[in-house]
């Protein structure tokens, strides 16, 4: 369990350090560390300590203004590594306190080592100071992005490869939809030079839009491109419509101007179907989940409803990717798995509480089906294995009997927790990102 982070990296940016803060995490203590459940008081003298020896790798970045919405881009180094130093790409967008100081941000985080802990233990004895710090230098995680100048914050966005080219579609707080194709911004993060160049063409000639949508009539978080239909999107607004986006030979997209009729109140997330290409779920503040078929007419469309999936708002949900089942979050703190074979029923076939604030996140393990990761207000991400089950005789201690026995990991140490994704090439790697920044890490646990 952590509530204190490793590394802080350092950006490669034409940016002032003043836009980019870097401070260095991490504390030790000379006593052995006694396990921290979240919600237990702390005396004046003591104070949380992250535990090294529970991860594998464990990296925290800051962006200036916060990036309270990001995606995980598919990348060419390969799939099922686990070879270190490690690199990941993201795309992100900024929430800035002026509206017109945002930005979407292509980043590349590299150079991510493991943690330290068992090589410090194999140089305990190591005397050469000098030699320790070029390593120590040579190992410190780096961070380099690009920029594209946005109009609002960022609510949400999501990206995906189509006809050879990254696209990221954002969700704008002024209510308009953009695609943009950031595969120049992913070369530019790559090569110095090139970034070098971007940065002094963008500032005469900004980055615009591949095809914007003005047609939803108030802004949204709702948003999901279609795994297994290239170039497909959904896009869900506050005022409860969703509509489909199908990419046209003139290199734009047809956006179904009639949205979806069934929910009654804000669409709050859109998941597509990792396996049928018109099929989606979608979740809302009217408590509701509902799956529905893009192939029949939109007051049609709604082919199964699950109410009062939970006690208020519905916030977040995700689609397994190998078993018939949909988790989701929400504002009442639980986590509910629903069986699609049984999603009528209005019964979920397993719920978890352990946040104790709304849950903000849900994602299963690409691989794991059993495996899911979760983010709440609390300021905790928890990782879960839903085939673990207690054994009547195992001895445990008073104080974690409470605790479910599919509750793995927490991890602590962000502040107001919004998104996390599982590295899809990088098994066990999780990215997480709140108004304190970002995380990327893997535990021991999974």
């Amino acid at each position: 369990m952590s509530n204190e982070n490793d590394e802080q990296m350092d950006a490669s940016s034409s940016e002032s350090e003043e836009d980019m803060d870097g401070v260095d995490g991490g504390s030790n203590a000379d006593e052995i560390p006694k396990t921290y459940l979240p919600g237990q008081p702390l005396k004046d003298d003591e104070q949380l300590v992250c535990d090294q020896s529970a991860y594998v790798m464990l990296h925290q970045a800051q962006t200036g203004a916060p990036c309270l919405s990001f995606d995980i881009i598919p990348d060419n180094l390969g799939s099922d590594r686990d070879q270190f130093p490690m690199t990941a790409y993201l795309v992100a967008g900024t929430q800035a306190s002026s509206a017109h100081l945002n930005n979407l941000l292509v980043i590349k985080m590299s150079n991510l080592h493991p943690t330290s802990r068992a090589e410090d233990e194999n140089d305990s004895d190591s005397d050469n100071e000098d030699d320790d710090d070029v390593e120590d230098e040579e190992k410190k995680p780096e961070m380099t992005f690009s920029f594209i100048k946005h109009q609002g914050c960022v609510n949400r966005i999501r990206a995906t490869s189509y006809k050879n080219s990254v696209l990221a579609a954002s969700w704008s707080e002024l209510g308009r939809v953009d695609i943009w194709n950031i595969t120049q911004q992913l070369q530019a993060v790559d090569d110095p030079i090139a970034l070098e160049r971007y940065n002094l063409e963008t500032v005469t000639n900004p980055v615009k839009p591949l095809f914007s949508f003005n047609g939803h009539q108030q802004e949204g978080f709702g948003i999901d491109w279609c795994p297994t239909e290239p170039g497909v999107l959904a896009t869900g607004d506050c005022k409860k419509d969703i509509h489909i986006w199908k990419p046209n030979q003139a290199g734009t997209w047809d956006v179904d101007q009639r949205p979806l009729i069934g929910h009654t109140s804000s669409i709050e997330d859109i998941q597509w179907s990792p396996n049928e290409r018109n099929v989606l779920a979608t979740c809302s503040v009217d408590k509701t989940i509902r799956i529905w078929d893009t192939r029949a007419a939109p007051h049609k469309a709604c082919m199964l409803t699950c109410e009062n999936a939970h006690q208020s708002d519905v916030n977040v949900i995700t689609w397994n990717n190998k078993e018939p089942f949909i988790c989701s979050g929400g504002d009442d703190g639980f986590i509910h798995i629903w069986d699609l074979r049984q999603f009528t029923s209005n019964t979920p076939v397993g719920t978890f509480k352990h946040h104790a604030a709304p849950v903000t996140s849900v994602e299963w393990h690409w691989t794991e089906p059993s495996v899911l990761a979760s983010a709440g207000e609390d300021n905790q991400v928890a990782l879960w294995d839903l085939a673990v089950e207690r054994d009547d005789d195992e001895m445990i201690d008073d104080e974690l009997k409470h605790l479910p026995p599919q509750l793995l990991f927490i991890h602590q140490g962000q502040n107001d927790i919004k998104e996390l994704h599982w590295h899809k090439q990088i098994p066990g790697v999780i990215v997480t990102t709140a108004h304190t920044g970002f995380n990327i890490f893997k535990t021991i646990s999974v």
